[in-house]
């Protein structure tokens, strides 16, 4: 029935509660694939100490999770995979569950489950944008998303057929973030999507921010998966032709989400120092979930302020390298603000809220 694909770089004190959460499960017909992503911890040997008829455990030189993770579909014997990441875990009746779905919706492209995010040890469940009282059934994948901008399906809370997943030909391994987001679209736009509205997995973010990726050259980034949501609508504005194509499912897209992406899309066209801009990181707040960046081509200077959090902040101040500059807001295309003497810079931010802001020039025009 499952093959259930875990990805594996240096997660030895996680891997082995993840692979006795699968080993716990209710409904027992599934196999278990460990793709080791050349792990240069002790993950491999953890790992080793499960492995049996039912699991099966490959090393491979780092490679990256998408490559992981398609590696590891190569391999499924079933026609359903599931994936989990190494640092998370499902809840015992997570395959009995989508085992039900399948029943019920025979003909669907993605299946999937709420899940919790685990952080500072507190379970908190994911605010998926579903309906009040919504339980199982199809879900518009892009109006769920735009009500709580929290994504709806993980990579560690889907199923999906194998045929479905070899015909979109699996992960992306050239993209570097939002590869799961990336796939998800893909499927959503061609086929129903099949969501039962109950937390069956576990998204550990008590995991060293640094240390989410497979690969070695990947860090988790709220600004990159911000990004790279503008990149994928923008690729698509431009070579629309395989979407709404001999479509199974025709899914309407969330509107004010559209042009809210077609708005940021707009933004970078118009300011290529937010994409060739020299780099430079100004704050970061993980416990609040709030990054901040620069990037500067000569005497052009654009600021990047990212709320990921739900939560709102009040006097969020970091430091800056101008002092008495106004800058203006290019997402709200009106507000300004001014850093001080020394420098620095207060703002309020609201939960998920982000700022592009472009720094004024003497004479009153835009950079």
């Amino acid at each position: 029935m499952f093959s259930v694909i875990i990805p594996l770089y240096n997660k030895a004190p996680y891997i082995a509660k993840a692979i006795e959460s699968v080993l716990g499960q209710t409904f027992r017909d599934f196999e278990v694939i460990v793709i080791d992503d050349g792990s240069t911890d002790q993950s491999l040997e953890v790992a080793k100490t499960f492995e049996n008829k039912s699991i099966t455990i490959i090393s491979q030189p780092n490679s990256g999770v998408s490559t992981a993770r398609n590696n590891g579909v190569k391999l499924a014997k079933h026609p359903y995979i599931c994936f989990l990441d190494a640092d998370d875990w499902w809840h015992p009746t997570f395959l009995e569950e989508m085992k039900r779905l399948i029943t019920d919706f025979p003909d669907a492209g993605i299946y999937g489950s709420g899940y919790y995010i685990v952080k500072h040890g507190q379970e908190r469940i994911a605010p998926i944008g579903v309906p009040q009282g919504f339980e199982r059934g199809i879900i518009d994948y892009c109006e769920v998303y735009a009500k709580t901008l929290c994504m709806p399906l993980t990579s560690i809370s889907v199923v999906i057929p194998k045929h479905i997943f070899d015909e979109e030909e699996g992960f992306k391994s050239q993209l570097k973030f939002g590869e799961d987001f990336d796939l998800w679209i893909r499927i959503a736009l061609k086929h129903k999507v099949i969501l039962v509205n109950k937390p069956l997995a576990y998204y550990n973010q008590d995991v060293d921010v640094n240390n989410r990726g497979v690969a070695v050259h990947k860090t988790y980034s709220p600004v990159n998966h911000f990004i790279f949501n503008l990149d994928y609508l923008y690729d698509n504005e431009k070579n629309p032709s395989h979407i709404n194509q001999n479509e199974v499912y025709e899914q309407k897209v969330d509107s004010d989400l559209f042009e809210w992406y077609k708005k940021l899309i707009r933004i970078r066209l118009e300011n290529k120092t937010l994409v060739y801009g020299k780099f430079r990181e100004i704050f970061a707040d993980n416990d609040r979930e709030i990054i901040v960046y620069e990037r500067v081509i000569e005497d052009h200077t654009i600021i990047v302020v990212i709320n990921n959090s739900f939560n709102n902040w009040e006097n969020v101040e970091f430091e800056t390298n101008y002092q008495d500059e106004r800058f203006i807001d290019l997402v709200t295309e009106g507000r300004t603000f001014r850093t001080g003497s020394n420098g620095k810079l207060k703002l309020d931010l609201k939960a998920k809220e982000g700022m592009i802001l472009r720094k004024v020039r003497i004479d009153g025009d835009y950079e």
